[in-house]
């Protein structure tokens, strides 16, 4: 298998429709949510959003937190994964709506993993440990079993380069799934759901992945943002955008993007290795628990607002998420 080089992949980058960034851009992203007024009989409100930090690949410069007057805000830590939230809480209704705005200066790098630095190791034992929650199963991500091991070992059969095999389960995603909403039970994230309908969404897409790289021994993280355009220098995003990451002995983690390559087939090579700075991370990992104040069971993956009511789970908030480019 060959590999691409940096000047390969920077011609790559270049491709990508719309405005074209030196490997970096800054812009403003606000999450805005509104939980409309409550009856006094109702209980008390608890609101948690996921809130984006600074990594590798992106650097959160300022963050603005706007809460409507008497709520009260703290900011937790997701136990497991780390992932960080804002959790808003109204002990009994004011008459009013709760709203919550969080306003972001992002700046956000290409990234490329350097796959040439894997001369052939496998992963020690400390890695195993180290990553071993990135092997093991989600609720809608099995590993092995009668369904995805024998789809993942049928994947480059007898191979043993690691990112041989990781490019070949890439490759199988992208040929055996198709990108489309239709009907109902896409967009959970769900293996099952991927094998046996073969569609679905960005959360389909990689929960495949994970699964056949997990039951292969690659470890594989889950992560979910926004996309941010770059055809455009401000405007409203309508949804979520999500991609994992495999780790390599030697080289680190390796970003991939399968729904996007399957949206994109020009961009497939590109897509194996290389995150452009199209989009902002919130959170990683699936099966969340956040804690204090949140009683309606794990997060199946947490991008979207959760709203509790009297203890029961309420779906009937306006969300708007919008950015705007402060430089090319």
């Amino acid at each position: 298998m060959k590999y691409l080089t940096f000047s390969k992949i920077s011609m790559f980058l270049i491709l990508l429709p719309g405005l074209v960034y030196a490997g970096t851009r800054t812009f403003e992203f606000n999450y805005q949510v509104s939980v409309p007024a409550t009856a006094e009989e109702q209980g008390p409100v608890h609101l948690f959003i996921p809130v984006a930090t600074s990594d590798e690949r992106q650097t959160i410069k300022s963050r603005e937190i706007t809460v409507s007057p008497g709520a009260k805000q703290e900011i937790g830590r997701e136990k497991v994964y780390g992932d960080t939230f804002l959790h808003v809480s109204r002990q009994s209704s004011t008459g009013s709506p709760l709203e919550v705005s969080v306003k972001y200066v992002v700046e956000r790098r290409d990234f490329s993993a350097d796959l040439s630095r894997w001369h052939g190791a496998t992963y020690t034992e400390a890695e195993k440990h180290k990553y071993g929650l990135y092997l093991a199963a989600n609720k809608r991500v099995p590993i092995d079993g009668p369904v995805v091991g024998p789809i993942s070992r049928d994947i480059a059969p007898g191979e043993k380069s690691l990112p041989v095999i990781a490019r070949a389960i890439y490759d199988y995603v992208i040929d055996n799934m198709e990108y489309k909403k239709v009907g109902t039970g896409w967009g959970n994230g769900d293996t099952y759901w991927a094998c046996s309908e073969k569609y679905g969404n960005c959360t389909d897409f990689h929960a495949l992945f994970i699964s056949l790289a997990r039951t292969r021994g690659i470890p594989a993280r889950f992560s979910i943002g926004f996309p941010v355009p770059t055809d455009k220098p401000e405007g409203n995003i309508s949804g979520y955008h999500c991609w994992v990451d495999f780790y390599l002995p030697e080289v680190g983690w390796v970003p991939i993007d399968a729904s996007e390559a399957w949206k994109h087939p020009e961009n497939r090579d590109m897509f194996f290795g290389t995150h452009p700075a199209d989009r902002i991370r919130f959170s990683t990992g699936r099966d969340l628990v956040l804690g204090k104040g949140q009683v309606s069971g794990p997060l199946n993956y947490f991008i979207y607002p959760l709203v509790e009511i009297g203890g029961k789970q309420f779906e009937e908030y306006e969300k708007q998420f919008s950015y705007r480019e402060l430089d090319n």
